[in-house]
């Protein structure tokens, strides 16, 4: 194992003070040049953190201040034939204008921008928690202590898989340069987002609290099912449902996977996971899904920017690692939704294939516009009513 903690520097005093971040960040590189990755960079002071993360990446340096990373990142550029970490991990007590400055560093940087960077929220209050995801610094907001090793490489695994494809996404289609055009309709569609979801939470707030009551005098559990997603340009965050399953059902997965409507292709490709008339589903979940009820706390995540109201939807991340191939990844391009152009054509038949959902995703975000949004949301009703309970 090789670990190194870099010296507390003062870099304004130092030889170093010649690899300024402006002028690295404003201009890019006069040649392709590439780069190789390894191991991990830590910023922070937590013994036990780096420890994991030395067993788990065998190779690693630690700066114990922002700025201090900033410009041994630079250095090795330069000095260390462009050997770059894997990924970038940074505790959460840091000022949060400074840990901001330092993700705009990396996002800005054409070598830098394609590494995830990660904050340990181990310590932070409730308060500093949620500013971190109000402003969606970091790519990810983990517990290093709630993670062994082998989740911890799981997780690190995942993250660069679909950072660096975002990144080669980014420079493809060009949405590191949004034209006139884009930025006013992702202003259309945002405003119309927040006006329906604000809305429609108010005028249903009765019935929230109807469900929510006969969820829990049903079962034991909670009333709302949490999950991680990936969502527009492999983003994740907290989808939310009504529970509809008995506690611990993604446990079960591989026990009900003889049942899943997409083995067809299994071995193939892309596997999804969906299973008709599904048995982990309660009395009142089946209720709640045969007249999509289940989605309707969606509206807080389409209210919190996380999703639109029309979208291909936000997919468990397991299901979103097996789509990082260019074959697939464009339909990360467009935003997370509640309903979609697979759920008005597709929705509830069995016959549908992986690969039919995926090339109805892709069709969506090649040709997305508000208008086009508009006449899928007249068309979802008839399909919110569906007859098969998947």
């Amino acid at each position: 194992m090789d670990f190194t903690f870099l010296p507390k520097t003062n870099f304004k005093n130092s030889t170093f003070v010649r690899y300024t971040v402006s002028a690295y960040a404003s201009r890019p590189p006069r040649t392709r040049v590439s780069y190789s990755h390894s191991g991990f960079y830590y910023i922070g002071k937590n013994a036990a953190n780096i420890e994991k993360l030395v067993k788990v990446f065998k190779k690693g340096y630690a700066s114990e201040i922002l700025e201090n990373a900033k410009f041994e990142l630079l250095r090795s550029l330069e000095q260390e034939k462009n050997i770059l970490p894997e990924i970038i991990f940074c505790e959460g007590h840091f000022e949060l204008a400074s840990v901001r400055s330092f993700s705009q560093f990396l996002k800005d940087h054409p070598a830098l921008s394609s590494i995830p960077f990660v904050i340990d929220a181990n310590g932070l209050s409730e308060k500093e928690l949620n500013s971190y995801k109000k402003h969606r610094i970091p790519d990810e907001i983990i517990f290093i202590d709630d993670y062994d090793e082998k989740n911890l490489q799981a997780k690190g695994h995942f993250l660069k898989k679909v950072k660096a494809q975002v990144h080669s996404l980014d420079v493809k289609y060009g949405q590191d340069r949004p034209n006139t055009a884009k930025l006013a309709e992702y202003i259309l569609k945002r405003s119309f987002d927040i006006l329906v979801s604000s809305l429609a939470l108010i005028i249903l707030s009765p019935l929230f609290l109807i469900i929510a009551i006969a969820l829990k005098v049903e079962s034991r559990g909670p009333v709302f099912y949490i999950s991680k997603r990936a969502g527009r340009g492999y983003r994740i965050f907290n989808f939310y449902k009504f529970r509809t399953m008995q506690v611990g059902a993604d446990k079960q997965i591989a026990d009900f996977s003889h049942l899943n409507q997409y083995n067809a292709s299994a071995g193939t490709g892309p596997v999804f996971f969906k299973i008709n008339n599904d048995p982990r589903i309660t009395r009142i979940g089946a209720f709640l899904r045969n007249n999509s009820l289940d989605e309707l706390p969606q509206l807080f995540n389409v209210l919190l920017g996380d999703m639109s109201l029309v979208g291909n939807r936000p997919l468990p991340l397991y299901e979103a690692e097996t789509l990082t191939t260019d074959e697939w990844a464009k339909r990360f391009m467009a935003p997370a939704g509640i309903t979609g152009l697979w759920q008005i054509k597709k929705r509830g038949r069995s016959e549908m294939s992986v690969e039919e959902r995926l090339n109805l995703d892709i069709d969506y975000a090649n040709n997305c516009n508000f208008v086009y949004d508009l006449w899928i949301m007249a068309n979802t009703p008839s399909a919110l009513m569906q007859k098969v309970n998947a």
